[in-house]
């Protein structure tokens, strides 16, 4: 049976590198600020928001959160974006996804100062990430792989990984930062999605599988090779009459038949999802440092 890789055990140690870091940086008059910006009530949305929202005040952040109706107009987020990014108090600012209908989510991103822009879609961070330049922004959940796979001792420095999913969210983004010529990267990296023809037969090959295709239970035994590392991005809700609420989450993988062949696998939940939020607060902390150019 695989290894759990715990992933709120290695969140927690992030959060104990960052208190660290926020102690130092308060020491110099500075505390580093997170902008969290809600546009609607979709449900799922607004429980990010709170859980990033507290996050921020456990770690003693100064916190901003901006809730706006569902009827908000592009202008109307365009200035707040811009009243944010002129705010020396905020170091990062972050608009949640998806906006209402009416909402161009590529202008927004495009809308926010790349040096706040904690999410790291900006294509000046994009950019940044193609070219290795550590300046930039990585996208907060491969940048939590990227951290569970080196907390797990996992040699990724020549293994083949394939990532199942091409989003600019996780597939993309994590393809780059793992075959970038430096610590924790190094891989070969294959990316496949739905189209991809002989799919099992690729993903056999990996040393490292992590799916993020979004449609649960996607990767089966046959997709795994005894003895790999299996990380699972995926969230996704099935019904289960047995359940409180009458469904539960579950990730792309179907985690009872994979963990029997692979030596480590994340669970969902607990896995992947804990670090999103906390390369998060990593990231805060980051712009904040370079924001304040003598820390």
């Amino acid at each position: 049976m695989a290894e759990l890789i715990d992933g709120r055990a290695v969140a927690e140690k992030v959060y104990a590198e960052l208190r660290q870091e926020i102690a130092d940086l308060k020491g110099r008059g500075v505390t580093p600020g997170l902008a969290v910006v809600l546009v609607g009530d979709d449900p799922a949305s607004r429980a990010y928001v709170r859980s990033k929202d507290k996050m921020c005040r456990d770690l003693g952040l100064h916190s901003v959160k901006l809730e706006l109706p569902a009827t908000t107009t592009q202008e109307d987020l365009l200035a707040h974006v811009a009243e944010l990014n002129r705010d020396a108090a905020v170091h990062g600012i972050l608009v949640q996804s998806p906006p209402p209908k009416q909402i161009d989510e590529g202008a927004i991103v495009r809308a926010l100062d790349p040096a706040k822009d904690v999410d790291g879609f900006h294509p000046g961070n994009v950019a940044k990430l193609a070219f290795g330049d550590v300046s930039g922004f990585v996208p907060c959940t491969p940048l939590g792989c990227q951290r569970l796979l080196i907390e797990c001792g996992v040699e990724i420095a020549g293994s083949h990984v394939v990532v199942l999913g091409r989003s600019m969210i996780v597939g993309k983004p994590l393809a780059m930062l793992l075959m970038q010529k430096a610590n924790g990267a190094n891989a070969t990296v294959t990316v496949v999605h739905s189209r991809s023809r002989h799919l099992p037969e690729i993903t056999r090959s990996a040393d490292i599988i992590v799916a993020a295709i979004g449609q649960a239970h996607f990767v089966q035994a046959e997709h795994v090779r005894s003895g790999a590392i299996v990380i699972d991005v995926g969230i996704n809700r099935v019904d289960d009459p047995t359940a409180a609420r009458g469904y539960r989450l579950v990730g792309d993988v179907a985690f009872d038949k994979v963990a029997r062949k692979a030596a480590a696998i994340t669970p969902v939940p607990g896995g992947v999802g804990p670090m999103t939020i906390a390369m998060l607060m990593a990231n805060t902390i980051k712009a904040c440092r370079q924001l304040s150019l003598s820390l």
